[in-house]
């Protein structure tokens, strides 16, 4: 029997489906059949389905972009801020400023999967909104702060307020686009993240060039303006995100059932819409999760050093303090460039793992170069190569949310996956001590040593997956028809290779 693809979302199939799947999809969508066995055919213009999903790029993805944009810049803020005197009028000592880089990811990991969990019940719109105000409350209190301590209690706080930001709107990107087309969309994430790397050096450098004023310093006009920033856009996002994609405010009628007709239709793909604990525990069981989680740990380190600490070795490499901020812009930018081109061959190919298994050798070279040679303009250059460490995580996460189902499923194995990842910010601040500047060997080599961990996580990745699919294959070829599942490991659904 030839196996069952849902790679290609825009099909002009006809797909049976339960009823009792189907309760929510209205009546009068389209013309249904009705059968002996209880199942009804739902019919959708493929045409019409594409331009409504595109209504979503033009009104939802750029609110995405610009979340994580203000959620990376207000926590990476930090970095920009150590140049120009941010250690010195807090009396930092020893290794504060790394244990401080560390404690946001304490409450940051806590809290991922609640927050997740949290936007599939309460819908994206009042969730995201609130978590957006109050770390902007937090980093706008950061520009006020006078000790270790305080900044200590609130980085914890920003932790916790940040925690759901990436990986809901990851899961919110998984229910809205086809598992072939949802790359290039977190890609778009992921590429924020580098954007707003360019966005702090540039803010961070027109503040430092502005000085002091009002008698505040430099560094706390950084956190009171960004903060501000952020509240400004919470309270906006609070009346144009949509509660869900069904319920969008920019759909028209037609478009809203379609949708739901949609949820129906692709119902082998996204499961039952009925919450039960045992997909919790599906997710949390799942060797292809863990593996996951452990590789996004291995490429975490050196992607959250890169981010938090790239000023800081720009300034190791002898350049001044005025320059530092700007030097990291072209840095960035290569970053998105670098991450462009990947997501797209690997859309264009369709073969995730055969691509992300290259992405580190990249990097690794990176991390080499300096650690080889004390030279400036080989370190700034080697810089380039590094920033190539946001597209592994973007192949990778798309890689596992397009092989994951149903929803219930993936809004828990994403932020948990996700979460065993970012307890590799607790490592990150610590690689790059304040006693092994300027070069930061040590830095640097823990970051290759993650980069080349990271390459071998795919390979077992494939191998889990492949596994699976011939296993399917084989129940197939004996003349099964239903192995009674209803996750991804239903014999109706084909892993992504």
């Amino acid at each position: 029997m030839p196996r069952a693809s849902l790679n290609h979302y825009y099909q002009p199939t006809v797909l049976s489906i339960r009823k009792h799947a189907s309760s929510d999809v209205p009546p009068d969508t389209e013309p249904r059949a009705p059968s002996e066995d209880a199942t009804a055919v739902i019919f959708i213009d493929p045409e019409k389905e594409k331009a409504t999903v595109r209504k979503f790029d033009r009104y939802v993805l750029p609110q995405f972009v610009i979340i994580q944009i203000l959620s990376y810049l207000d926590r990476t803020n930090i970095g920009n801020a150590r140049i120009f005197g941010f250690e010195e009028d807090l009396n930092f000592k020893g290794n504060d400023f790394a244990n401080l880089t560390s404690l946001f990811y304490v409450t940051y990991v806590i809290f991922e999967i609640p927050w997740v969990l949290a936007v599939k019940r309460y819908g994206a719109n009042s969730v995201i909104a609130i978590a957006i105000i109050l770390w902007s409350i937090v980093v706008i209190s950061t520009g006020f702060i006078h000790s270790y301590t305080h900044a200590v209690v609130l980085r914890l706080i920003l932790g916790f307020t940040e925690a759901g930001i990436f990986p809901a709107l990851s899961f919110l990107i998984s229910t809205i686009y086809p598992r072939g087309s949802q790359a290039k969309r977190i890609a778009v994430l992921y590429g924020s993240t580098a954007l707003a790397g360019a966005f702090g050096g540039l803010i961070a450098y027109a503040i430092q060039m502005m000085g002091d004023r009002l008698g505040i310093a430099a560094w706390r006009w950084l956190f009171i303006i960004e903060g501000a920033i952020s509240i400004v856009f919470g309270l906006a996002c609070w009346a144009t995100l949509p509660r869900s994609s069904e319920e969008a405010w920019f759909l028209k009628e037609d478009e809203k059932r379609l949708m739901k007709d949609r949820r129906a239709r692709d119902i082998a793909y996204t499961g039952s819409d009925e919450f039960s604990w045992s997909y919790v525990w599906m997710a949390f069981t799942d060797t292809m999760v863990w593996a996951a989680g452990l590789s996004l740990f291995c490429a975490g380190v050196p992607l959250f050093g890169f981010g938090t600490f790239l000023p800081t070795i720009i300034k190791g490499l002898g350049f001044e303090s005025l320059q530092v901020n700007y030097l990291t812009i072209p840095v960035y930018i290569t970053g998105c460039i670098i991450l462009a081109i990947v997501t797209f061959i690997s859309d264009r190919l369709q073969k995730r793992a055969a691509v992300a298994v290259l992405v580190p050798l990249i990097v690794i070279v990176g991390y080499a170069i300096p650690i080889g040679t004390s030279v400036a303009g080989a370190g700034f250059f080697a810089m380039f190569l590094c920033s190539g460490v946001y597209t592994y995580n973007t192949l990778l996460v798309t890689w596992v949310s397009n092989n994951i189902k149903p929803d219930h499923k993936r809004s828990a194995a994403l932020p948990f996956f996700v979460s065993i990842a970012n307890i590799s910010g607790v490592v990150s601040g610590q690689v790059y001590p304040t006693h092994t500047a300027p070069r930061y060997i040590l830095g640097n080599a823990v970051s290759l040593s993650m980069e080349f961990m990271a390459g071998c996580g795919i390979v077992v990745i494939y191998f889990i997956l492949r596994r699976r699919n011939q296993i399917k294959d084989k129940q197939r070829a004996d003349g099964i028809t239903d192995n009674g599942d209803k996750s991804d490991k239903a014999l109706d659904f084909e892993y992504i290779l």
